[in-house]
């Protein structure tokens, strides 16, 4: 994570008062590092929940790729469920639940693409075979096979066999800007701490809630 606060050495995070905390991006800035170094594998993992066009709720788990002042990053294929979903009603929430650390962040707010640049940086990273398969794979549709799918994989492994492979245009990322995030931390007898953040609109000050547990 990338963060843009100015917040060096916040007072709370020396105190180990998280509840003192007046910035929730330094704050969840603090607690992914700590997941990373506590989580046995993919301290990233978070639920992404979007609503389909009926406004049935639909969840799954996606990796966290970017997160600073601007917001949450995933990349995924628009194509699938997801991307489809989150184009027609660009809004979400995000749930990111540590079980080393007895600690939760919750994620809510507007949904917006992240640039061409941003995409093609991002996909240049990925393993060559991850960027093979995210041209083979037409996510979220209906497959008759896997060796229909491995046939897909074969295919463009011998067309992008040399040199780069280039970012498929159906493939990109997505942004999460919130207007609400809360942290929740375990305590004995479920007396839990809870603080929520909230702000009419991007760019507007946070006001901080603490909530009954």
């Amino acid at each position: 994570m990338s963060d843009t606060t100015s917040m060096k050495h916040p007072s709370w995070l020396t105190s180990g008062d998280f509840t003192a905390a007046d910035d929730p991006f330094a704050l969840f800035a603090a607690w992914l590092e700590e997941a990373t170094a506590s989580e046995p594998r993919d301290p990233t993992a978070m639920t992404l929940a979007t609503v389909d066009g009926d406004g049935l709720p639909n969840a799954r788990m996606v990796l966290l790729k970017g997160a600073d002042a601007r917001g949450f990053v995933f990349f995924t294929n628009m194509g699938s469920q997801k991307g489809r979903e989150l184009d027609a009603h660009a809004k979400a929430a995000l749930v990111f639940h540590w079980k080393s650390l007895n600690k939760q962040v919750r994620v809510r707010g507007h949904v917006e693409h992240v640039t061409d640049e941003e995409a093609d940086a991002y996909f240049a990273t990925r393993a060559k075979q991850a960027q093979i398969g995210a041209w083979a794979s037409q996510q979220s549709r209906p497959l008759e096979s896997r060796l229909a799918f491995e046939k897909a994989i074969a295919v463009y492994a011998a067309k992008y066999m040399l040199g780069t492979v280039p970012r498929p245009p159906y493939w990109s990322g997505y942004r999460i800007v919130p207007t609400v995030m809360e942290f929740w931390q375990d305590r004995p007898f479920r007396l839990h701490d809870r603080i929520d953040f909230r702000r009419s609109e991007p760019g507007a000050a946070w006001v901080k809630t603490r909530l009954y547990p």
